[in-house]
């Protein structure tokens, strides 16, 4: 479809739109790691913020695409790291060999009070 923008591929099989991404964003989450080329009947996203101790954790269920990826929108709602992974019904996980992935929120012109 002509004017639909792409989720830009970040590493195998993960894509976000927008990157960078800023405070306030919906992020959109794409997935199509082990876990989707392994048969998951449904994956999760776990998330959330902070650098060493993950604060406001949360686990979204995402929906199945049509090429047999899973995606999900996110609102960013602290200026901290982003922080995620996946998981599946059967509890397992896809985390970046226990990395995560992780992105700096950034603020963007606003002062932070």
């Amino acid at each position: 479809m002509p004017g639909k923008k792409k989720t830009e591929e970040v590493v195998d099989g993960i894509f976000l739109d927008p990157v960078p991404i800023t405070l306030g964003d919906e992020v959109k989450i794409k997935y199509k790691g082990h876990l989707a080329s392994a048969g998951a009947d449904k994956v999760f996203l776990h998330a959330g913020y902070g650098s060493e101790q993950w604060n406001n954790v949360m686990d979204i269920p995402m929906k199945k695409t049509r090429d047999g990826g899973w995606t999900v929108s996110i609102q960013v709602e602290e200026p901290s790291n982003f922080n995620f992974c996946f998981r599946d019904s059967a509890q397992n996980w896809d985390n970046n060999n226990g990395r995560n992935w992780s992105y700096q929120v950034h603020v963007g012109n606003s002062v932070l009070q």
